[in-house]
């Protein structure tokens, strides 16, 4: 994938996650820590979705420092 730091092998600091993700749309890429809560499932991601508030279900990879000094998440996937 590009734009993104890959995650490190030898730890588990970066990882794939199941995530409700607070957005206004959804053509982006990147998204602030503080827009991300992680959840257990992929039905739990999907019943706390709701587009209506732009809460939505997605697979993210993270959580990486920026360049900037923020720590953020990476979209891997939206979920349905």
């Amino acid at each position: 994938m590009r734009g993104y730091v890959p995650p490190d092998p030898e730890t588990k600091v970066s990882q794939e996650c199941i995530a409700v993700v607070q957005t206004g749309r959804q053509t982006r890429k990147r998204f602030p820590a503080g827009c991300v809560e992680i959840v257990d499932s992929v039905d739990t991601a999907i019943e706390k979705a709701r587009a209506s508030n732009n809460l939505y279900a997605a697979r993210v990879l993270g959580p990486s420092k920026s360049s900037e000094g923020q720590y953020i998440y990476y979209l891997v996937e939206w979920l349905e």
